[in-house]
């Protein structure tokens, strides 16, 4: 696809009246269907408190498909294998590259795997530590340490970690965390009030910076 194109694909779907986010479907045998209710919880948050429109009901895209570029936000998620083939690369990396954002939530599992697909996509850029002042953290929610915790699994700190390109934050992956687990509906995890609060002001937060940045 032409970079012409490309720009004119994002400037239709991104200044479309009513805002849509995506959730990734991604091949490799990994659940990148789990988390149901995450997306649509975090929506609603998000059009409730910070005075966003976004669609209630998020979309679903392969990583190669040109519809794609109609989502100035996509997620990842998931507990397993996650593989990106040439054209998936090249799609995701231009995409990224001409204004859209990725966020990759790992579910616990899928680390391993991810960190060689995100090398793929940028092979020059190494992923690096978001630190506490970046404006992710600061509104409209503000989080002075950084990344919440929310499940603690083996007890390992929160990362947010971060591709930018000319200071700009394209890719964010949050692991050590499970941020989507917390957006959940309240009996899955049986988190108390405060964790699932925690959780969905930092979703509103990285959607808060994708929308007005």
């Amino acid at each position: 696809m032409k970079k012409t194109a490309i720009i004119l694909l994002l400037l239709i779907g991104f200044t479309s009246f009513s805002q849509e986010i995506a959730l990734v479907k991604y091949g490799g045998g990994g659940d990148w269907y789990a988390n149901p209710t995450s997306l649509p919880n975090l929506i609603r948050f998000c059009n409730s408190n910070i005075n966003t429109t976004i669609s209630p009901k998020p979309a679903t895209v392969e990583p190669s498909s040109p519809s794609l570029f109609s989502y100035p936000f996509i997620h990842m998620t998931g507990h397993g294998n996650v593989v990106f083939n040439d054209a998936e690369v090249t799609n995701l990396k231009n995409y990224l590259e001409s204004g859209g954002f990725l966020h990759i939530d790992d579910n616990y599992g899928m680390d391993q795997y991810i960190r060689k697909e995100i090398k793929k996509i940028f092979p020059k850029n190494e992923l690096i530590e978001i630190p506490s002042s970046h404006a992710i953290f600061q509104k409209p929610y503000a989080f002075p340490t950084g990344l919440p915790k929310i499940h603690e699994h083996d007890g390992k700190r929160p990362q947010a970690l971060g591709i930018f390109k000319d200071n700009r934050l394209l890719l964010l992956y949050t692991v050590e965390c499970d941020l989507g687990d917390g957006w959940e509906n309240p009996e899955v995890h049986n988190d108390p009030t405060l964790v699932r609060e925690k959780a969905l002001k930092m979703g509103a937060n990285i959607l808060n910076y994708i929308f007005n940045n």
